[in-house]
């Protein structure tokens, strides 16, 4: 057990949780990242082992036959998949991420009808708010939903969707002007459609077309893609909690947990670029001795964890304060700034410490070097998270008078 990223206070249930997961990432994940990664093949037999182990159905409650775990306990699960390769991660975030919202703002026929068959892996999430033509600027969604009878019809294009193949279902966020009158603030006349279709590519049901992957830098073997909707048809009983114009506080409740999850990817990339560089350090010797007695790479290790406390410390405070049930976005937009570039500071000291072996395929810091990037754009860049910091900053310290 690392000295490093302890968390106290744990149950006796979520510390075998943990090391039940832990040894899953060191016994199954570890051993074959790099070589998935390399040939950004999606890592099916993960998936199983995930699924085995229940993983899809840690958050959701028991009864609809989840194991009906903290959002910390989850977060911290995250920390240690991502230390073997966060990829893996970011299939199980998703689907978390729509389950999270069907069991917040569902139906109760809507969470009878997902959320069982979440739990057990058998539907797969994932979640649509960006397009080609915008990124954070959520309130310039262009996609569309029209009322027609007893059903909606939704035209549009989504882009960078998180198993966007593999998924069976798809939470899509679009502007729906049906019951708002024009001049309505754009944010209050957005709405949440679950949309079931087929795992795979091309057209996945009427009017719904995958593409296929997206060619990406890093963050292979899970698949992004666009989604594009012409003519999609959906049953008015799919729009999440049965009415619309609360798409947009329904999603941005869901990212709060998502920015959680990506501080947790954070802190787990984070710690596996120290282990990689404390141990290379040790191994690897230059003027008669190994380079970790030399002054200036003690200098490195120490703030390298340094940053990987620090980043861990503060994913648990949003984690703790989200399950306390209190608002987080500060918390939550605080961890996921420090955590993503943390882990870009840490990444990059172990591979300066790696030499001209770091830029081998062969070593592992090679990935993660390649990962990193990818958390400072996820779920919010880091000048929109100071946005958020900064505004609510602004609201806890008001001045009076």
């Amino acid at each position: 057990m690392s000295r490093l990223a302890e968390t106290h206070g744990l149950t006796d249930v979520q510390q075998e949780i943990l090391s039940t997961v832990r040894d899953f990432v060191d016994k199954e994940i570890i051993p074959v990242a790099t070589e998935l990664e390399h040939r950004d093949e999606y890592p099916q037999a993960i998936v199983d082992g995930l699924k085995e182990l229940g993983l899809f159905g840690l958050m959701i409650p028991e009864e609809y036959g989840g194991l009906g775990e903290s959002l910390l306990t989850y977060a911290l699960c995250v920390e240690e998949i991502s230390r073997g390769w966060m990829s893996v991660s970011g299939i199980i975030n998703t689907h978390f991420i729509v389950a999270y919202m069907i069991k917040q703002h569902g139906t109760q026929e809507q969470k009878d009808h997902f959320l069982p068959r979440m739990a057990l892996g058998e539907i797969r999430g994932a979640f649509s708010m960006s397009e080609p033509g915008l990124g954070s600027d959520v309130s310039a969604i262009t996609s569309k939903a029209v009322k027609d009878g007893d059903a909606y019809v939704l035209d549009g294009q989504k882009m960078w969707l998180t198993n966007g193949g593999t998924s069976s279902l798809v939470a899509v966020l679009v502007r729906s002007d049906e019951g708002h009158p024009e001049g309505t603030a754009p944010h209050k006349s957005m709405t949440t459609f679950l949309v079931e279709k087929e795992p795979g590519f091309g057209e996945v049901r009427p009017g719904l077309t995958v593409p296929g992957k997206i060619d990406k830098m890093g963050y292979k073997g899970v698949d992004t893609t666009e989604l594009i909707m012409d003519g999609l048809r959906v049953p008015a009983d799919r729009v999440l909690g049965g009415g619309t114009g609360r798409g947009f506080y329904q999603m941005m409740d869901g990212v709060e947990v998502g920015r959680v999850n990506v501080a947790a990817r954070g802190c787990g990339v984070a710690r596996r670029a120290f282990e990689l560089g404390v141990a290379y350090a040790q191994q690897r010797h230059a003027f008669g001795k190994p380079i970790a007695q030399h002054q200036a790479i003690q200098f490195k290790l120490a703030e390298m964890g340094t940053k990987v406390e620090a980043a861990h410390a503060m994913m648990v405070n949003a984690a703790r304060k989200k399950d306390s049930g209190e608002r987080n976005d500060l918390e939550a937009g605080m961890a996921k700034y420090l955590a993503s570039e943390y882990c870009k500071e840490v990444v990059e000291d172990s591979f300066r410490i790696h030499g001209g072996y770091g830029f081998s395929k062969e070593y592992e810091i090679e990935r993660l070097y390649r990962e990193a990037p990818m958390l400072l754009i996820g779920e919010g860049t880091a000048e929109i998270q100071k946005m958020i910091i900064g505004r609510r900053l602004l609201e806890e310290y008001r001045l009076q008078n």
